[in-house]
């Protein structure tokens, strides 16, 4: 089992920066791909990024690509998403999720409980 929980959500105007951390605990970390999605309301929940376990390869979506970084701290066991540039399009529900495989579908193991991200215009 891994624990995944996410931190770092809020509120934040248009153009504005957030970094969301990702905590993971159980297993070792090192082991994992992980990926950062999110769910709008009344929408299905799409990826945002996933980054390799070593950390060497990352992937993002269309829409984030040049806006968004992931990253991961393996001697702290965190993943995080710095988020720049902000639109009200990005505003969700953002959830970290862990693999044994990078993958840009929903198919991870473990899911956090999500981190509420809303962009004002």
């Amino acid at each position: 089992q891994v624990q995944l929980v996410e931190s770092g959500g809020g509120l934040v105007q248009a153009g504005g920066s957030l970094r969301l951390s990702c905590a993971a605990s159980g297993r070792t970390f090192v082991n994992y791909s992980m990926g950062w999605f999110r769910q709008a309301p009344g929408k299905e929940r799409e990826f945002v990024a996933a980054i390799r376990r070593s950390g060497g390869t990352t992937y993002y979506a269309d829409s984030v690509k040049g806006r968004f970084t992931i990253s991961r701290d393996n001697a702290k066991n965190t993943v995080y998403l710095q988020m720049n540039s902000l639109k009200p399009e990005d505003t969700a529900v953002y959830y970290c999720a862990a693999g044994p495989y990078i993958v840009t579908t929903n198919e991870y193991n473990y899911w956090g409980q999500g981190t509420q991200v809303t962009v004002s215009s």
